[in-house]
């Protein structure tokens, strides 16, 4: 590796050794939101589109791990709905991606997951409650692959319409994990054609790359004993450490 164009700064492997980890545990659903604290966390060290871009070889592998783990799990009925509107998402993203500062997403991202938590906790789900409507998963799943597009943050929108559905644990996970899969790998021409994807974020890529199989172990094995309401406690932490870092990095880091 001593041959190619790595990162090489000990602050930037500081913050991406535990992004890393806690993104492949997140793939896993349990813990779904600490996810979205992978770009917020190399920030520290690097721009926001080049740590999304060094992240993009590393899904890639943790998405294939995740679906070959829960393959006989998801909920197809549910992941067609997804996929279509997580893919205009990410055509959104494409376009507004120079045009929108991604500290102002991040910003946005973490109001709407802070609100969503406070609704929550403040009047709390009831087993009688209506599910959600299909117009507002349409729109919650736009935001999520528009915001996974400019900085991988797509968990709280997407958890924030599954959440109230009541899925299963594992169902809840392998429907993420597959849906993650398909918007995840529709953003490699984009991400080539805005110049993100070089031969120095790939090789520093590939120094992180063992460490992807490592997390999603990890989750994988808490996801499949988790108890259910266990489960989403832990998906409300992570959403509230995400959004409290992402509004931290929109509004007062920019």
């Amino acid at each position: 590796m001593s041959g190619l164009p790595i990162h090489t700064d000990p602050l930037f492997y500081a913050v991406a050794i535990p992004a890393v980890l806690l993104l492949g545990i997140s793939k896993s659903g349990f813990g779904a939101g600490f996810g979205s604290l992978a770009v917020p966390l190399m920030a520290l060290a690097l721009p926001v589109p080049e740590a999304a871009a060094i992240l993009m070889p590393l899904l890639l592998v943790m998405d294939v791990l995740g679906i070959a783990a829960f393959r006989r799990d998801v909920n197809l009925q549910l992941l067609k709905f997804l996929v279509p509107f997580g893919l205009l998402g990410t055509v959104v993203g494409t376009l507004m991606f120079r045009v929108l500062s991604p500290h102002m997403v991040a910003g946005i991202v973490g109001v709407f997951t802070l609100l969503f938590l406070a609704q929550r906790l403040l009047f709390p789900p009831r087993p009688d409650d209506p599910l959600p409507r299909r117009g507002v998963g349409a729109v919650l799943t736009v935001a999520s692959g528009f915001t996974s597009f400019i900085s991988h943050a797509g968990g709280p929108p997407l958890n924030a319409y599954l959440i109230p559905l009541r899925l299963a644990p594992i169902a809840f996970t392998a429907t993420t994990a597959y849906f993650f899969f398909v918007v995840n790998l529709s953003k490699w021409i984009p991400y080539a054609w805005l110049g993100l994807i070089d031969l120095r974020n790939m090789a520093t890529s590939l120094v992180l790359l063992p460490l992807a199989p490592i997390g999603v172990w990890i989750g994988v094995r808490i996801a499949r004993r988790i108890d259910a309401k266990l489960f989403y406690r832990f998906i409300y932490v992570g959403m509230f450490l995400a959004g409290a870092k992402l509004v931290w990095d929109g509004f007062f880091q920019a």
